[in-house]
């Protein structure tokens, strides 16, 4: 059976083996980075199934090795997973505005550690199974064999997450989905976080398909409830 890799970059020694003993424990080959320079210089030959960064890193900082996984055509499309010392919404919406997927704020369970990671995973791996190969929709394309996402025919820069989003919400056009329901199936049911953090895919996803972000065509916010794809892209005079 095959076992995923997971590159993770950790400058402190006890939460660096925190991370190393508990995934290995659970059947994932890790290799653990003290520096966001060595964990790139490694990616120039091997690339990993995820990564796991630390936000605060001597030198090159977490948020930038985000954003240089993410530029990089060999490593766009990894699953990362930031780690943050602080609470604050600044760090964990920078991170996500970067192209990370998911964050852990410290300090963490590892209960909370394997449940991110797998839900990571098994999202990864339902992606992967035989689907519907190309959805369309107004001028939003989406390839599913490919992961991709096109507007017109311009192609998105879309991490992981907000294309599980996209696509549930595409698919499921018309119909009004919960926070609570989305959460529970992009992130998973054992997801520790907080259906702000749909919200904040959600803005971004405007951002990215919308023609007026402020004014969507394409993704309604129904009150108090969760969101709705509409056909009102199609019905404009």
């Amino acid at each position: 059976m095959s076992r995923e890799l997971i590159f993770a970059v950790e400058d402190e020694a006890h939460i660096q083996q925190l991370i190393k003993y508990n995934l290995e424990a659970n059947g994932y080959k890790i290799l653990a980075f003290e520096s966001g320079e060595s964990l790139l210089t490694e990616c120039k030959d091997t690339t990993p199934d995820l990564f796991i960064l630390d936000i605060m890193l001597p030198g090159m900082d977490g948020l930038e090795v985000c954003r240089q996984l993410r530029q990089n055509i060999r490593t766009k499309n990894i699953p990362i997973i930031m780690l943050t010392a602080k609470s604050e919404e600044f760090d964990k919406v920078l991170g996500l505005e970067l192209g990370a997927d998911d964050y852990i704020t410290k300090p963490f369970s590892v209960r909370e550690l394997l449940a991110r990671v797998k839900a990571i995973f098994r999202r990864v791996n339902t992606s992967s199974l035989p689907e519907t190969e190309i959805i369309k929709h107004g001028d939003i394309t989406i390839d599913c064999t490919k992961r991709e996402v096109y507007k017109k025919d311009t192609l998105l820069e879309m991490p992981l997450k907000e294309f599980e989003l996209l696509k549930m919400l595409i698919m499921n056009k018309g119909k009004v989905l919960s926070r609570e329901l989305l959460l529970d199936k992009i992130w998973g049911f054992d997801y520790y976080g907080e259906t702000r953090t749909v919200d904040v895919h959600i803005r971004y996803l405007r951002q990215k398909i919308e023609d007026d972000d402020d004014n969507p065509s394409y993704i309604e916010t129904v009150r108090g409830i969760g969101y709705r794809f509409t056909d009102k892209v199609l019905h404009r005079a």
